[in-house]
């Protein structure tokens, strides 16, 4: 039995190097719904289903080579529609891909597609309606 019991999740913490863009990063481009700055304290707060993300200015920048682990990443979950649209325009505006992942067992299953927001933070976005036996096209390939 555990000691505590959490009730929820009141929201996850997403360092950034520049605030202004992570904004149009989390907002514009993955369409989370702003929920507006937090005072003076170099934070933001976006909403995404019933879940808040904060993003938090970084005091130094840091891009995807200082990661301490590859693995570290938030995950999105998408519409195989949506997933496609993204693969476009990722391509499009040269968004950095880390590797696309068709993951037929697991815990998660469906098609993974990672990349990385402006400030070097490794990204997903899980379509999970992708099941083994599918098609398997590369990045470069979905969407086109």
């Amino acid at each position: 039995m555990s000691v505590l019991k959490i009730e929820g999740v009141t929201h996850w913490s997403i360092p950034v190097n520049n605030l202004e863009e992570a904004e149009d990063f989390y907002g514009e481009l993955l369409g989370l719904t702003p929920k507006g700055r937090l005072g003076n304290s170099g934070m933001s707060c976006f909403n995404v289903g019933d879940h808040n993300i904060l993003l938090c200015q970084r005091d130094e920048a840091r891009g995807p080579e200082n990661a301490e682990d590859r693995r570290v990443h938030h995950s999105f979950t998408v519409t195989p529609e949506t997933f496609e649209v993204a693969c476009q325009e990722f391509r499009a505006r040269n968004i950095p891909i880390d590797q696309l992942v068709y993951r037929a067992q697991g815990f998660f299953t469906g098609r993974e597609l990672y990349f990385f927001d402006p400030s070097g933070n490794r990204l997903e976005l899980r379509d999970p309606t992708w099941v083994a036996g599918m098609a398997e096209p590369p990045f470069e390939e979905i969407g086109a």
